[in-house]
């Protein structure tokens, strides 16, 4: 009898894990704020793992808003095996993504992998795939007490004196390389020691699992140097903040659902539904894209940071950037969406920014013109006149439209929607009852 193709994959895994010495597994899940969580099982575990999972407690994956235990089953996916390349040769370490299931098979809801793959599918059942392509910045600090930076570069700085991570990047690219991730671009970003490596563009859920590792990957480098990596959004007050800004397209096929030669722009009706999809519907996603207290710090004007719906193709303070087209690359047709930071859930923000944008292709929104001037200096009237409205400021109200989201509701499913807002509640009240550095430098002298 032929193999299937699941046993296939298993059995490419455990060949794999002999021909590499590996001896620890390690099974990762994401939590629903974003953090990567896992277990270690030991190679005489793994056929067993890859057969029926490993059972765990499935509260870990609810973040701030942890309930009574409950029996979850983290499930391998064999497509996502990898050995950890900073990790001893002897006795390796490998890695596999894992789907969380219910003791009795069905996906657990509150999986941020599931929400993107149930997102997935509503975009399968319309025609479409979902390419996306983020390019991740980040800061190095000299340590993780203070945010003191290694350098004082600016942007595509080459020289050893303004870019100290230049073999911080290198290193992680490596590994990176190694582990399956391809990368396009690396360089030193506009702030004082910030850093940005593009991930090359590929299906949603790879990506989404790519972004989870290199996270991981970039904090490794930067400990094994004795430095701390950041993935804050506005660490530093009077620089750049770190985003995550996702270049994307639908494909149908192999055609680009997002081109067509004679519009302007290059893009199509499909395209232009799902700007507007996205103008539309991104302050209700915010806490979703931007979902810590510190977000807000970085979605303001005059850091090139976007503060309003506004799309151009130039314009890198706008939310929707419409990159150059090349002639004969009209798979490359795409836009950039640059609200989300790279401190997301990239699941959770992939499926969010999707169900927005398909929204505006299933019901047919209006094109919406684009930004010929700077949005951030016109007055509260021209922006009106324009159908553009601000970003939230805060966590607090992008929660507030949050609770109010049908596209969001539909995007997260039920149980995860109302376990992110109660954990965003959790962390809105802790921020609330704190008392910051400029409280008591600003007050404390005086009052």
């Amino acid at each position: 009898m032929a193999m299937s193709g699941n046993d296939e994959a298993r059995q490419y895994v455990l060949r794999m894990a002999k021909e590499n010495d590996v001896k620890f597994i390690r099974l990762w899940f994401t939590d629903i704020l974003g953090n990567l969580k896992g277990f270690a099982i030991t190679d005489a575990e793994l056929e067993d793992a890859l057969e029926v999972g490993m059972a765990f407690d499935g509260s870990t994956v609810e973040g701030f808003a942890r309930h009574n235990e409950a029996d979850m089953v983290a499930m391998p996916d064999p497509s996502t095996f990898s050995v950890l390349p900073w990790r001893p040769r002897q006795n390796a370490v490998a890695r596999m993504f894992c789907d969380v299931l219910r003791p009795d098979g069905s996906s657990f809801e509150g999986d941020s992998r599931w929400v993107l793959k149930r997102a997935l599918e509503k975009a399968a059942a319309l025609g479409f795939a979902f390419q996306v392509g983020p390019e991740m910045e980040h800061f190095y600090f000299k340590s993780s007490t203070s945010a003191e930076p290694l350098d004082v570069g600016g942007y595509f700085d080459l020289t050893s004196s303004l870019d100290a991570g230049a073999d911080l990047r290198r290193e992680t690219v490596l590994l990176l390389e190694q582990m399956g991730i391809p990368v396009e671009y690396s360089h030193h970003e506009v702030a004082h020691s910030q850093h940005e490596i593009d991930l090359r563009h590929t299906d949603a859920l790879t990506m989404a699992d790519a972004v989870m590792t290199y996270r991981q990957v970039v904090k490794e480098v930067a400990e094994s140097h004795g430095v701390f990596a950041s993935f804050m959004p506005k660490p530093l007050q009077d620089q750049n903040g770190s985003g995550m800004h996702v270049h994307m397209s639908l494909s149908r096929g192999e055609e680009n659902a997002f081109y067509e030669a004679d519009s302007p722009f290059k893009l199509s009706e499909t395209a232009q539904q799902f700007i507007a999809g996205l103008l539309r519907h991104a302050p209700e996603i915010a806490c979703v894209c931007n979902q810590w207290v510190n977000s807000y710090k970085r979605l303001v004007p005059g850091f090139e940071a976007p503060a309003y719906t506004s799309w151009a193709g130039v314009n890198r303070s706008d939310l929707i950037r419409v990159p150059s087209y090349r002639p004969g690359r009209e798979a490359s047709v795409r836009i950039e969406f640059r609200q989300p930071d790279p401190a997301c859930n990239p699941y959770l923000t992939f499926a969010a920014i999707l169900t927005a944008g398909l929204k505006g292709i299933e019901e047919g929104y209006e094109p919406v013109a684009p930004s010929e001037s700077d949005v951030a200096r016109m007055t509260d009237e021209e922006r009106a006149a324009q159908g553009i409205t601000a970003l939230p400021r805060t966590l607090d109200e992008a929660l507030a439209l949050a609770e109010q989201s049908e596209v969001l509701r539909e995007a997260l499913g039920e149980h995860t929607y109302q376990s992110l807002l109660q954990n965003k509640r959790i962390e809105v009240d802790r921020f609330q009852a704190a008392v910051t550095d400029y409280e008591l430098s600003r007050y404390f002298p005086n009052l």
